[in-house]
């Protein structure tokens, strides 16, 4: 008798092999933006795995109104949001932890609230074309990394996720001046990480 291949089998065809290819290629990214928000392996490698496997059996209903991987990235997110949802209803998820550096931050501005002249940010020129480079998402993604973890965590839910202020208080219980602060510390330490690590070195190009 011949096995009937599974709903599984046939999703798994319906992508093309190039888009196979770029799931393949993302996936390592897909895997760590999840252990961010999740902070455990196996969670997160089911999250990625689910988002891998809708994008598969949805391939035929991606319209290219964005790029592949942010699509899929957006399949992700759902995942991930679903899952911090079940933590925090289960009482497990981990609330964040003080991360403050305040002290370095408030050296960078004037009583005024104006920049320190050795702090001002350069000009990074028009920001369509900055956001088209890819090396500049390679610099971003490596900055991103050093970021402290409950800052790169509230940054991410409210910059690459797109979650409201009021949102990612209600998601991991926090206050929202505090998260306000933690967006800002986030801010400030991406832009020094950027302008250091890829403006340079795109104008000593």
């Amino acid at each position: 008798m011949t096995d009937e291949p599974s709903p599984k089998d046939d999703a798994a065809l319906a992508a093309s092999p190039t888009r196979m290819e770029r799931l393949a290629a993302v996936r390592p990214r897909l895997l760590s933006f999840a252990r961010l928000h999740l902070r455990d392996n196996a969670l997160a490698e089911d999250a990625v795995q689910e988002a891998l496997m809708a994008a598969i059996e949805k391939d035929a209903s991606f319209a290219g109104r964005s790029g592949y991987e942010t699509w899929v990235f957006g399949i992700l997110k759902y995942k991930i949001l679903d899952v911090m949802r079940f933590q925090k209803r289960q009482g497990r998820l981990q609330p964040l932890d003080d991360e403050s550096d305040d002290d370095a931050i408030d050296r960078q501005f004037q009583e005024n609230g104006r920049w320190q002249d050795h702090a001002r940010p350069a000009s990074w020129g028009d920001p369509d074309q900055v956001f088209e480079n890819e090396h500049f998402w390679q610099v971003f993604d490596a900055c991103m990394i050093t970021l402290p973890d409950n800052t790169a965590r509230v940054f991410s839910l409210r910059e690459l996720m797109g979650l409201s202020t009021e949102e990612i208080c209600r998601e991991l219980d926090i206050r929202e001046n505090n998260c306000w602060v933690i967006l800002h510390r986030a801010r400030l330490k991406l832009r020094a990480c950027l302008q250091k690590g890829w403006l340079k070195e795109e104008t000593a190009r």
